[in-house]
């Protein structure tokens, strides 16, 4: 539940060639470049810990309802390292794949010391193909991966600059596999550029047995835009497959936008939101809903159930999800997208869901 992602659906890694440098494509005037990857290559990620995570009370653990677990800032010299905007788990929160908004999949496992992050093994990158088997990054715009859902072998990548979706079967090859585009209902085309599609979550036939044993939205694609607004000023998203297809909207409130989204064993919805100003910095929020609400035509919302800003330690924080520990803890666990920039940083973030 906490991803579909099996160890048997691991390749191994050790068939992925040296980390050859990606081919740089540059950007617009004032922009920076995509770094590109062509090829399967191994790649080093160096770890620092983050032994807190406010940064004006080091001894502060508790953030709403989070506690604070542990924390990794991750650098790498490989090139096309970053812009991660993804992250799936497996259920024991150590094997990951994460997909870069530069078309490409990250995958490999966490290590852990005790209870805390301390650093990350046998990565690889590997570009995302399209159903020619082609890098998507060679089809012009289609490179903006943003999110990531995984419905046991199948997994589904969010294209936010085109709204696509493309689905892989990992059946077939793992990240060899080719992706096919799985049809959007007309109004996705609509939505704003790079403001489209950011958040992917399946809702599995089969729920844990803390959740209802078959929701209504079993089977279901729920896709969330990142800044696509309704008549009412809120986010629009949309029922993908299911029996019952349709558009629906998140309430927006204090200029948040959607980044990610995450289906707890419970049945809860957790929605990971950013925002940023010049005047008022750079926040984050997750919010909770409640599945039972979404349906066609409804305006769905929930109560906030952790905050930060830039007195913590966070970043551009685009990618959450859920795995529940042997002792039953649930953990969250983030990872931000430093737009290949020199003064952002890709961070990767634990928490203990304690309400």
């Amino acid at each position: 539940m906490a991803a579909g992602l099996s160890a048997a659906a691991l390749p191994s890694l050790a068939q992925a060639q040296g980390a050859s440098q990606p081919a740089l494509i540059p950007g617009p005037p004032g922009r920076p470049g995509r770094h590109r990857v062509d090829e399967p290559a191994a790649v080093e990620v160096n770890a620092r810990p983050l032994p807190s995570f406010d940064i004006r009370d080091r001894a502060r653990v508790r953030f709403g309802a989070l506690e604070y677990r542990s924390g990794l800032i991750l650098t790498s010299s490989f090139a096309g390292f970053g812009g991660l905007s993804a992250l799936r788990l497996d259920a024991k929160g150590e094997r990951f794949i994460a997909v870069s908004d530069q078309g490409t999949w990250f995958t490999g496992r966490i290590v852990y010391r005790g209870r805390e992050m301390a650093g990350l093994d046998d990565v690889e990158a590997a570009p995302l193909l399209d159903a020619r088997g082609k890098p998507i990054t060679a089809t012009r715009g289609w490179y903006d991966s943003e999110s990531l859902a995984l419905d046991g072998s199948m997994a589904y990548v969010g294209l936010e600059r085109v709204n696509q979706v493309l689905r892989y079967d990992f059946a077939k090859g793992f990240t060899r596999a080719r992706g096919e585009v799985v049809p959007l209902p007309p109004a996705a085309r609509k939505l704003p550029i790079n403001k489209g599609l950011e958040a992917l979550v399946f809702v599995p036939k089969i729920m844990p047995k803390a959740a209802p044993a078959s929701p209504p939205l079993a089977g279901t694609l729920i896709a969330l835009s990142e800044r696509g607004l309704d008549a009412g000023g809120n986010l629009v998203a949309f029922l993908v497959g299911g029996k019952t297809p349709g558009q629906f909207s998140v309430r927006r409130t204090e200029n948040y936008d959607i980044s990610d989204a995450v289906l707890l064993p419970s049945g809860d919805l957790l929605i990971l939101e950013r925002k940023f100003s010049w005047l008022g910095g750079a926040g984050i929020r997750i919010r909770r809903l409640a599945l039972s609400d979404i349906a066609p035509g409804a305006v769905v919302d929930g109560p906030a159930i952790f905050d930060a800003d830039l007195g913590n330690e966070i970043d551009n924080m685009e990618g959450i999800d859920a795995h529940v520990t042997d002792e039953g803890e649930t953990v969250l666990t983030m990872v931000s997208d430093d737009n290949f920039s020199l003064i952002q940083r890709n961070l990767l973030l634990q928490f203990t869901l304690v309400d």
